[in-house]
């Protein structure tokens, strides 16, 4: 009996190490497999690790980012010839830190581009300057620039079309190739007219507010708030053209800024419903008669220049719409595409390489992009990190064109004054502000004192010499504008990520500290 039992054990252990030897043989075959079949995809077309949709600023950015890194990109755009538009033309301060961390710097170089200083706000006959403050936090020159943005995004193709492992395409993509759940590559049409597939690990949508794409990766829907209208007056400067010229006038506001050594941009807000014709010359005529009058006269003449001279006047919609993850996998979603505020704070370019920055460093560490499963895990990572400068950016952007609309409301003209009040304070009111609105200091946190600032100014407007029912009821009806503006915030960007001083810390000393990077 125990010779029997020992031979059954022996006979047991045997069976057991033939059953894991053939279970652990044949895991790993499929192992080896799959990772065959991620190569075998990720070379069918160029050996790209990433396909870039849109050769913009921040697909031309991206672009270099990865391939500094080793990423092997593949970059597809509609249209090579140099755009023609009339947003993307300042750079904040903090905008231009975070082109440097990139190493693009030079990309706003030797393009005609404008050093720009500040404000030059006008209310009603005032006027105040305000300028970027000296802040021993912010370790980058504190000052903006202005230009074309088709030159400067030629000069982003350019330096990253010059990297070996970067492959600059012109084609439309018409779709995202999809396998289960998980983006695989692209089909598209190439210059020749032959509609091909690109493959890769990992695809990045950057195409613009016009995105084709975005609908079939996120559910999210852009809402068009107004229009910009806009023109350019040709040979001509203005007065102290350090300071972009805002203007309260009515209905919305007015800007004029310097693009060139010899041009100005002419840009003003309009609402739906009530847009003049363009092609028939009553938005030229809107123009000459309604707002010209509303702009201060030492600089009048050259607002109404473009006018006369038959400048090509455009309209382009002005969108709002929230970031939202995708659940699909192996694709990222950045830029216009992805995340939309109003543009009265110029800063949707800081916003989006300060994505980039983000994206590229969190990439860093991985080997392989094939892994959708981690690139999940990345990009989960990355609507969190983004949040102390996009919902600072976004915040503001859309509450401070809503204080710039004109109004006969009592409560509304109230915070309208108030805001031109606060800026023109010369204290730390002005130099918070002008931080923000700068991109100097992206701290959700100081936004929302500021806010309350703001608001509270206003109130003691309402209420000034002495308290009267008409002036307590505007108050309570201020107030109630002011959370409105700001809760709905809160709700979309999360309230922690905008209450907690934590992720702004965080972010600071990761991407805008002088050592960061």
């Amino acid at each position: 009996m125990d010779l029997a039992s020992t031979y059954v054990c022996l006979w047991t252990l045997l069976a057991f190490v033939l059953t894991w030897t053939v279970f652990y043989v044949n895991n790993r075959r499929k192992k080896v497999a799959k990772l065959a079949d991620a190569e075998t995809a990720v070379r069918r077309d160029g050996d790209a690790d990433v396909i870039i949709v849109g050769a913009g600023v921040g697909g031309s950015a991206l672009a270099y980012a990865l391939a500094k890194d080793g990423r092997r990109v593949h970059v597809i755009e509609r249209d090579m010839r140099e755009p023609v538009r009339m947003m993307g033309e300042f750079m904040q301060p903090g905008g231009r830190l975070l082109l440097s961390k990139l190493g693009l710097q030079d990309c706003l170089e030797g393009i005609d581009e404008q050093l720009a200083t500040g404000l030059a706000v006008y209310k009603d006959g005032q006027k105040a300057l305000v300028s970027f403050p000296e802040d021993n936090e912010f370790p980058y020159e504190p000052t903006a620039r202005t230009f074309y943005n088709g030159r400067f995004v030629q000069r982003l193709r350019q330096k990253s079309s010059s990297l070996p492992n970067v492959r600059l395409e012109e084609g439309t993509v018409k779709s995202l190739i999809e396998e289960k759940g998980v983006i695989k590559g692209v089909t598209y049409k190439n210059s020749a007219g032959e509609e091909t597939t690109a493959f890769a690990p990992l695809t990045v949508v950057c195409d613009g507010c016009y995105s084709n794409l975005r609908r079939s990766v996120n559910d999210n829907n852009a809402e068009v708030l107004s229009y910009q209208v806009g023109y350019v007056s040709k040979n001509c400067q203005l007065e102290d053209p350090e300071k972009l010229k805002l203007i309260m006038s009515k209905p919305s506001f007015t800007m004029l800024y310097q693009i060139s050594s010899t041009d100005v941009r002419c840009v003003m807000e309009i609402f739906p419903g009530n847009i003049p014709s363009i092609s028939n010359g009553e938005m030229a005529a809107y123009l000459k008669d309604t707002m010209a009058p509303q702009v201060p006269p030492e600089f009048r003449k050259i607002f109404l220049k473009g006018i006369e001279e038959g400048a090509q006047i455009k309209a382009m919609p002005t969108k709002r719409m929230e970031a939202t993850l995708s659940e699909k996998q192996g694709v990222v979603v950045l830029g216009d595409a992805f995340n939309m505020r109003h543009p009265a704070v110029a800063s949707g370019m800081m916003v989006l390489l300060s994505d980039i920055l983000i994206l590229r460093r969190l990439l860093q560490p991985l080997g392989n992009l094939g892994d959708a499963n981690k690139i999940s895990e990345v990009i989960k990572s990355f609507y969190i990190i983004r949040k102390p400068m996009s919902a600072t950016v976004n915040t503001l952007g859309n509450a401070f064109s809503q204080v710039l609309i004109a109004s006969t409301d009592e409560a509304k003209e109230a915070m309208r004054q108030g805001c031109f009040d606060y800026l023109s304070s010369g204290d730390f009111r002005t130099s918070g502000m002008m931080a923000l609105l700068g991109g100097m200091n992206p701290r959700p946190l100081s936004l929302i004192f500021h806010l309350c600032g703001i608001t509270i100014s206003s109130i003691a407007q309402l209420l000034s010499p002495f308290p009267s029912p008409r002036g307590i009821w505007h108050s309570l009806r201020l107030f109630g504008l002011s959370m409105k503006m700001l809760i709905p915030h809160l709700k979309a960007e999360g309230v922690s990520q905008m209450l907690s001083p934590a992720y702004a810390a965080a972010y600071r000393k990761s991407y805008m500290a002088a050592t960061a990077l």
